[in-house]
Formats: C-alpha cells, structure tokens, sequence
C-alpha cells in the first residue's frame, strides 16, 4: 500500500577524512540513527558526497582528480554494501550519496543509487554535465530517465544541474512521479542558488515536492570537493496550504544535520484539480503558442 503521508529526512552533508574504511561505515551509520530516531522513512545524501572516500588513498591518489576516481572504484561494492545493510536495519528508503562509477566501456556516471529494505531499487545517473565535470574530471552523462516505483509513491532524481532543465523533471511527473530529489554539490552561494531556483521551479512547474540535499563544508585535501556550499531545502507548490514562499523548511547555517519533516503528497493531488493556479495540468497548452514571425 502506497503511504500518502512520509516522514523525510534531507542530509546536509560535510565531507570528512578518514584512515579506515571502518570509519566511513561509523559516520554513515550515525547518520541513518539519527534519522531513525525522528521515524524517517526516505533518506536523502547529497551528490559526491561519496568523494570523501577518496581519503582512504596517499595524498598521490587523493590530490589528483583522475587518479582518485579509478581507485574509488575498489571501494564501491564495499560503500553499496554498507548502504545496503543500513536500509535493511534501519527499514527506510534512501538516496545514497552519488558515486563516480567507471563502465565497462571504460567511461565514468555520476549514479545515484536507491536503495530499499530489500536491496537496490535502482539508480539515476546524471544527466546533464557541469563544465568542471566535462572539461576536467571528464565525467560523462547518462541518457535514460527514471521513475521508481517505491512504498511511498513514485519518485523521480534530478541530479544537481540536471534540476535547472526542465524537460527531466516534467517527463518524471507525467510518468507519476510526485517526489523529485536532489542531491547536490556546489562550492558557491551561486552554484546552489542555481540549483535552489532550478528545483523551486520544477516544484511550481509540476505541483510536486522536491528534497534538496547539499554538501556543506571544507576539505582542503579534495580537489573535487574542497569547499561546498548549500542548505538543506524541502520545496513545495505555491498555493493553497503551502507555504507562500514555496519553501517548506529550509535549514539556514552551514553545518551538518538532518533536515526533517513530514509530507503529505495526497495534497498534491487536491492542488492539481483545486489549486488558484494549474501549471501541471496546463503544461502541455505551452506547446500551442508559436513563435511570431
């Protein structure tokens, strides 16, 4: 049976360094407990969050930005395991950290993975790459778009950039989906305000919920993830029994914890038929208007 009401939890993340595997997989856990604690039932990690991993290697690895990805790759049954595990414990559905994952044709995805109290659920990568990700860190993007269908409704993952292009989002909610998350990671007020305006847009746009969970913090050792900036946002409609701002909780200094609340996406289906405005619905009367010649 499919929960209307949903107790979410959306990580604002710092970036750590550690000695010993041991110590990621204490870090993470402290994480999925206190989230337990409010009775959260989906979990949200932000984008590379998963690079702090990176850390386990000499400064050689760790200081070099190709480098440091094909090593991580020894790490990643390990970090899906750990994810695994916690989701079965702690019973909840969680967005994990994205990982920079190396394919058989030998070309890295960003991927998010989703995973449920019985395993992988399935995983988003990336859609639309930053310029650091082309030009530097040579990450590719991926070309499918997803919806999962889970307890708690079908969601839709739009990661970081891929939130400030509309057409992602719009295919994921005519597909069913009324969650969209979004992990992210930027070093700037205006890399996460970009992502922040994307995603408050793709809420008004469809009258969905959208969770945005950042990266936060310094980590001077990274040049991946040395500095990163954002607050931990849950957006909504902008209507009746709404906030009028479209922001439902916003967590408002830089340090690392969870963002928790309770939302009720039975809501968004009064919105869609009753609302003072119906964008989801008259999307589509957007395409009859042409351009004047």
């Amino acid at each position: 049976m499919i929960k209307k009401k949903c107790k979410v939890a959306v990580a604002q993340y710092d970036i750590s360094f550690f000695t010993h595997f041991d110590q990621f997989t204490s870090k993470l856990e402290s994480w999925f407990q206190q989230a337990y604690t409010q009775n959260a039932q989906l979990l949200v990690f932000p984008e590379y969050g998963s690079m702090e991993l990176a850390s386990l290697f000499d400064e050689t690895v760790y200081s070099d930005l190709s480098q440091q990805l094909y090593a991580m790759q020894g790490l990643y049954q390990a970090y899906q395991a750990c994810y695994i595990e916690l989701a079965k414990r702690y019973n909840c559905i969680v967005l994990a950290s994205s990982f920079p994952v190396l394919l058989a044709n030998k070309t890295f995805r960003n991927r998010a993975n989703l995973f449920g109290p019985d395993g992988l659920i399935g995983y988003q990568d990336k859609l639309m790459m930053t310029r650091f990700e082309n030009e530097q860190w040579i990450i590719n993007p991926g070309d499918e778009i997803k919806v999962f269908s889970t307890d708690i409704g079908k969601l839709g993952v739009n990661i970081c950039y891929d939130s400030e292009f509309p057409l992602y989002a719009q295919q994921q909610v005519s597909a069913g989906a009324d969650l969209l998350l979004v992990p992210s990671c930027t070093d700037g007020l205006a890399g996460f305000h970009r992502v922040r305006i994307g995603s408050q847009a793709r809420a008004l746009e469809n009258q969905c919920y959208v969770l945005h969970s950042p990266t936060v913090g310094r980590a001077e050792w990274s040049p991946a993830v040395d500095c990163n900036t954002g607050n931990a946002s849950i957006y909504t409609p902008v209507d009746r029994g709404f906030p009028e701002d479209g922001i439902l909780l916003q967590i408002k200094d830089n340090s690392a914890q969870w963002l928790n609340a309770e939302i009720d996406l039975a809501e968004l289906s009064h919105i869609r038929q009753q609302g003072q405005v119906l964008n989801h619905r008259d999307w589509n009367k957007q395409h009859a208007a042409k351009l004047a010649s």
